[in-house]
């Protein structure tokens, strides 16, 4: 089996510079699809400061690392308070789905998840939109990864936040839905976990899943180290649908929202948010040869 596509496995070049200097000037949180025609799309979130703005850009490039933005999403949109990272996805029609997701305004710290869907990505911007993932009182939910089955169904994995404990909504767990059209899911519920104890004991979210089943998260170990993630390995189970267990002891780099996409001819082009000395962040890709 070949490695896992790593940061650091290819020649890097930065797709999206960061927007800013200093904390919470971010862009990344990727999610990359191809075309019909072989070229990529790709959806990110850009944010303008610590208490700045949110919003999702859509872009396409023939490379894979020059982008021309098609779309932009602002966080207004959704009477939104900040947006993270997306899905996008292309259906077998061969039109477009972008799940993004919502802060709730403060002071509340709930999460949500919207679905917009286009004939082609630059008219997210117009499309409609609908809740998909609500959320409840009890947990927020973000950062979807939202994949097609073999059998021509929908799965998505969904970074959850519990929010019973005031001022600890930062913790973080994985749950898995499944779907027959990508619109009505059914929730499975936690299928990736903190580790007590582990460099990942304060949250573990789901980044990428590859075909064989193999597996990136994000994880952290304290509250201290929100925005701080970094990146580990995991693999399906096989013992229940969707369900995932860590299997590096550490992390294994020092980046977040691993977006991996494996490319027809073999290898893999993979995106990743990297923090930079100023504690802002850009987007990274990288093409890793088969």
């Amino acid at each position: 089996m070949t490695p896992f596509p790593l940061p650091g496995t290819g020649q890097v070049s930065v797709a999206v510079p960061a927007p800013g200097s200093g904390r919470g000037w971010w862009a990344g949180s990727s999610s990359a699809a191809l075309d019909e025609d072989g070229t990529f799309v790709i959806a990110y979130r850009v944010r303008t400061g610590e208490r700045g703005r949110g919003s999702t850009v859509v872009a396409r490039s023939v490379d894979g690392e020059q982008y021309t933005t098609v779309a932009r999403i602002d966080q207004g949109r959704f009477g939104a308070e900040s947006m993270e990272r997306p899905a996008l996805v292309r259906t077998d029609a061969g039109r477009w789905r972008l799940y993004v997701c919502c802060a709730s305004p403060a002071p509340g710290k709930h999460w949500w998840i919207e679905l917009l869907e286009a004939d082609d990505p630059a008219d997210f911007a117009s499309a409609d939109s609908r809740a998909i993932f609500s959320g409840d009182a009890q947990v927020g939910v973000k950062d979807p990864l939202v994949q097609r089955t073999a059998d021509g169904g929908w799965q998505a994995w969904i970074c959850c936040h519990p929010l019973d404990e005031p001022g600890e909504e930062d913790r973080m767990t994985t749950a898995y839905a499944t779907s027959a059209d990508g619109l009505d899911w059914e929730w499975h519920g936690t299928v990736l976990a903190p580790r007590p104890g582990r460099w990942d004991a304060r949250g573990a979210r789901l980044t990428a899943v590859l075909p064989d089943g193999r597996a990136a998260y994000d994880g952290r170990a304290t509250k201290e180290e929100n925005w701080f993630e970094r990146t580990g390995l995991a693999r399906l189970t096989g013992r229940r649908a969707g369900e995932l267990e860590q299997t590096s002891g550490d992390a294994v780099a020092d980046v977040r929202y691993l977006d991996v996409l494996p490319l027809p001819p073999g290898g893999y082009r993979i995106w990743y948010e990297a923090r930079l000395p100023d504690e802002s962040h850009e987007l990274r890709t990288e093409l890793i040869q088969p």
